[in-house]
């Protein structure tokens, strides 16, 4: 009987906790603390684990940057490279528990529209935070920076919308013939194509929305979006706040458009699952602690095409 397909997308609180720099040592224990319940997953699902890679991506940009004695690679380059290097942490830790466990990483290119607006106007974060008084000097380098009140400004690049997965393919070959799939890393690397040739451009794409494009190429039965909340909130951080369990791709949209979910944290985990389940399927926000319950069902809010 065929195992159903779960498309798994982890939040960065997967990788990083706060106040952690992005040590390799930091990053296998965080991921330690979540292998055992892939594992159990994956007895259950057909089981694609995507991820960010925000804070990484920015810190090995900014490595790139700092030395002349060494060729500095391009943003989309470096999107590659973390790929590989939190696949092979993932791989660490769940054969940390089962050694037999098969977990293929599959480096993903996510094509993307050179028109995207998003070109026009960078808004990903990336990297880490800097003091105020290095912003000007960082903005007269030529970036693009945010300013976040009391915690200085961060480095801000082009975040276009996937479009299409490139390698599904190769991923559709994998599933149930590994125990996990890892793919579609920091939102898959972005390419556009160009007088029939394809090339990678300097952006970060959102890994949710990848995710959720991922799930739907791939047929899959769930799409489960984790984070560092329980779940979707309304008036989030305000003393009337409320977690919904339960949200229709309708009344979901009619937030979305009024503001509800802002466009860099929950909104693109609320727009991934209603492109997603709108298409069929189910789909699910909550939070890492409790990714067996959210998955279940019995945690987290539940996003369906109702």
């Amino acid at each position: 009987m065929r195992k159903p397909v779960l498309v798994l997308a982890l939040g960065g609180n997967a990788l990083l906790r706060k106040g952690e720099k992005g040590a390799f040592e930091e990053q296998l224990s965080n991921l330690l603390r979540v292998a055992p319940s892939l594992l159990e997953l994956s007895k259950e699902y057909q089981l694609v684990v995507t991820h960010g890679n925000g804070p990484q991506v920015g810190n090995l940009y900014l490595q790139q940057e700092s030395t002349s004695e060494a060729p500095p690679m391009p943003l989309h380059a470096c999107v590659a490279m973390t790929q590989s290097l939190i696949g092979y942490l993932i791989q660490l830790a769940v054969n940390s528990f089962d050694p037999r466990a098969r977990v293929a990483v599959v480096p993903t290119r996510s094509l993307v529209d050179p028109e995207d607006p998003a070109f026009r106007e960078p808004t990903k974060p990336i990297g880490p935070y800097y003091p105020e008084p290095l912003c000007d000097a960082l903005l007269a380098r030529g970036w693009s920076l945010v300013r976040i009140p009391g915690r200085g400004c961060r480095r801000v690049v082009p975040s276009p919308k996937p479009k299409r997965i490139l390698d599904i393919d190769v991923i559709r070959e994998l599933l149930g013939r590994v125990e996990i799939v890892v793919a579609a890393g920091g939102g898959g690397i972005p390419v556009v194509e160009r007088g029939g040739r394809l090339e990678g451009v300097d952006a970060v794409i959102d890994k949710d929305l990848a995710s959720s494009l991922l799930a739907r190429e791939l047929g899959a039965d769930l799409l489960v979006i984790l984070t560092d909340v329980e779940g979707v909130y309304l008036n989030y951080g305000k003393p009337d706040a409320r977690l919904l369990t339960r949200l229709c791709a309708s009344e979901a949209e009619r937030l979305l458009s009024e503001g509800y979910f802002p466009a860099g944290s929950m909104g693109p985990k609320v727009e991934a699952c209603v492109e997603f389940v709108k298409r069929g399927g189910r789909a699910a926000i909550g939070s890492l602690e409790k990714v067996l319950e959210v998955v279940r069902g019995v945690s987290g809010t539940l996003v369906e095409n109702c």
